[in-house]
């Protein structure tokens, strides 16, 4: 208990309680001797319930609502601010719209301290610098008008799509020198490392030394914390990073950047699951700054940005794409079919064949990207085509790239890692087994055989992931995200197994095709040298129809109106709530959700590898514009199952990427 008899300070604390009832600041009384250190935003150790916690002060007042006595601080690790008033209120917005807490939040956007890291000083750089040279957005409409908006410290807001081939770490890294050079921040999140090496190779180009920090996940604890340091303090004011990046505290933020907003690595895997893309843009409205969204393709969240005018659209005339662009063809066009009956069914028909040749004959290295990674990673009964089970789990049966005893390749379960030496289909009864999906391994031995003597590279999570490959001839087996770069580009590009991509039961299913796609025709040679890229699927399929017209924009505008006629997302928001028959009853009954909003449901829950209990899903959609109303409704039943100690958790996320 505190025993000051004078007036004392009061520091009202976030404390790290994963409890949604406690979703509030809590007064503390702050010790004499700590009263020169406590400052809001700094860290500090509290008793709560009997236990010793963490927590931030959220702010520091002359006095509290509380009634009794207030207990002091227990300890004052540093008096060091990491939490900005600005992060604060973006903590507590994000928070609020996925029916979060503040500390969940908190765990995301602060990194662990390490004191020897605050004990170091964080340079600054000598001087700022000019405005970029507009001529690499001279080919975008508009696009020197963004650069002078973010030098004049205006909020301009873009959706911006990059040509292809387009070097488009050093256009990102001119968009942060332009609102340096206004004097404000900038903050850039990228989908992954390699994106991120990338973005700052670009950077220590372009900025000057110490003005820009790099915010990494594999980075040491301490290395982390010392640049996350130099972005608090205000020494750094441009933060590259991935995807808790978002949450970065930039000092007079200008400009906030994604990159790619429609890779799934930008959604966090932890409570409340934030997307970075949403995240940054309620920053933007928050700090009234300046923001990009930009890739090669266009996600329909894009696209709804424009459509409401938050954001203008920034694209190159056709003129400069045709210059850009590689030749693209669908091995399903009436021509092709014409000349090779077989191209609709071959997994490397006739034109994907040449294609490879030529360009390997003209010295230049060919991509080839295929939708899975491993060997053979799916299976199917080879009488009725139905997916390969486990006996033991019911898990998915596949065939690693690792050779077994006597260099024979057994399947195996890929969760529970049985081997199936004998199998049985439930349905036919048949005993043998097909590759139902090809991966990349598997695919780059295929290939091996077909160009005997070039060399063959696999790029993906089983055999590592290749950030550069050189010059000259040779074919890159990849999975999609794991394209390396081609000193000069690719001559060609080849998409199989459209079908793995297309075919997939999900409401992206469509827009996540033409990304991955449009990623890897973009690392290919212009048509005028030569570049061709082949996709192995019909040319009527209206996501074939953009890769070939290069045109992600009107697929994003199609994809859009159809999600409107059906009520989807992005025009809707929806809420996935998971969890035991039983819990997910009491949950509902309890809530009290805005009075349009649709349950849908329930349905089985997705087993997963250890998962034990039946579990269920439901889908609670509501308009746009009370997609607040149902994260307050959502918030407010876990806060209460919480002070009830109700044991069975039940999962609740907001605009899930997955919604099947």
């Amino acid at each position: 208990m505190s025993t000051e008899t004078g007036p004392v300070q009061v520091a009202r604390v976030v404390v790290d309680v994963p409890l949604a009832h406690l979703d509030r600041p809590f007064d503390y009384a702050v010790p004499e001797k700590h009263a020169g250190t406590v400052q809001p935003g700094c860290r500090v150790r509290v008793r709560f319930h009997g236990r010793l916690v963490d927590g931030v002060v959220w702010e520091v007042a002359e006095s509290s609502d509380f009634a009794g006595r207030l207990q002091p601080l227990s300890h004052v690790p540093s008096g060091e601010p990491v939490l900005t008033p600005q992060v604060a209120r973006l903590v507590r917005a994000v928070a609020d719209r996925y029916a979060g807490t503040a500390s969940d939040v908190l765990r995301l956007a602060l990194p662990p301290r390490r004191g020897a890291a605050e004990k170091r000083e964080s340079p600054t750089p000598e001087a700022l610098p000019e405005p970029p040279d507009p001529a690499g957005f001279a080919r975008y409409q508009a696009g020197p008008a963004l650069l002078a908006a973010l030098a004049e410290g205006r909020p301009a807001r873009a959706v911006w799509t990059a040509l292809p081939g387009e070097d488009w770490p050093t256009r990102l890294a001119e968009l942060c020198r332009a609102a340096l050079s206004g004097r404000r921040g900038s903050l850039v999140v990228v989908p992954d490392g390699r994106d991120l090496d990338r973005l700052t190779a670009a950077a220590q180009r372009l900025l000057p030394e110490h003005s820009f920090t790099v915010l990494r996940a594999d980075d040491s604890p301490e290395k982390r914390y010392r640049r996350f340091l130099a972005a608090s303090r205000g020494a750094a004011q441009v933060v590259l990073g991935t995807r808790a990046a978002m949450f970065a505290p930039v000092r007079d933020l200008g400009l906030v950047v994604v990159w790619d907003d429609g890779d799934d690595l930008h959604s966090d895997e932890r409570a409340p699951y934030p997307h970075a893309r949403d995240v940054l843009v309620q920053r933007a409205w928050l700090d009234s700054c300046a923001a990009v969204v930009a890739g090669t393709s266009r996600t329909a969240e894009a696209a709804l940005l424009v459509e409401s005018g938050w954001a203008n659209e920034l694209v190159a005339d056709r003129t400069a794409l045709r210059a850009a662009a590689p030749r693209v063809q669908a091995l399903g066009d009436d021509f092709e079919l014409a000349r090779d009956p077989a191209a609709r069914t071959a997994r490397l028909p006739s034109l994907a064949y040449e294609t490879a040749r030529r360009a390997l004959a003209a010295g230049a290295p060919v991509l080839v990207q295929v939708p899975r990674r491993g060997y053979v990673p799916s299976l199917a009964c080879a009488r009725c085509r139905a997916p390969a089970r486990c006996a033991h789990c019911s898990g998915p049966l596949g065939i690693s790239s690792r050779p077994g005893p006597g260099g024979t390749r057994i399947p195996a379960c890929r969760w529970c890692a049985r081997p199936a030496a004998t199998f049985d289909c439930p349905h036919c009864h048949a005993t043998k087994l097909r590759a139902a999906v090809v991966g990349e391994s598997r695919t780059a031995e295929e290939l091996a055989r077909a160009f005997p003597g070039t060399t063959v590279r696999t790029s993906g999570s089983t055999s590592g992931v290749l950030a550069t490959v050189p010059a000259g001839p040779a074919l890159v087996v990849s999975t999609p995200g794991a394209e390396p770069v081609a000193d000069g580009g690719y001559g060609a590009a080849l998409l199989l197994d459209s079908w793995a991509l297309l075919g997939r039961a999900d409401l992206r299913a469509g827009e996540e095709t033409l990304r991955r796609w449009a990623n890897a025709a973009a690392l290919v040679r212009p048509a005028a040298a030569g570049g061709q890229v082949v996709v192995a699927a019909d040319a009527a399929h209206p996501v074939v129809q953009a890769l070939v017209r290069w045109d992600p924009a009107w697929l994003a505008e199609r994809e859009l109106a159809d999600r409107r006629e059906l009520g989807f997302p992005p025009v809707t928001r929806m809420a996935s709530l998971v969890g035991s028959p039983a819990a997910l009853a009491e949950f509902l009954a309890a809530a009290r959700l805005p009075a349009g909003a649709d349950l849908l449901g329930p349905v089985p829950e997705r087993p997963r590898p250890g998962q034990e209990g039946e579990r269920e899903r439901y889908l609670v959609r509501v308009p746009r514009t009370e997609g607040a109303a149902l994260a307050h409704a959502l918030a407010e039943v876990q806060g209460v199952r919480s002070a009830k100690k109700v044991p069975e958790h039940v999962r609740v996320q907001l605009d899930p990427l997955d919604l099947v």
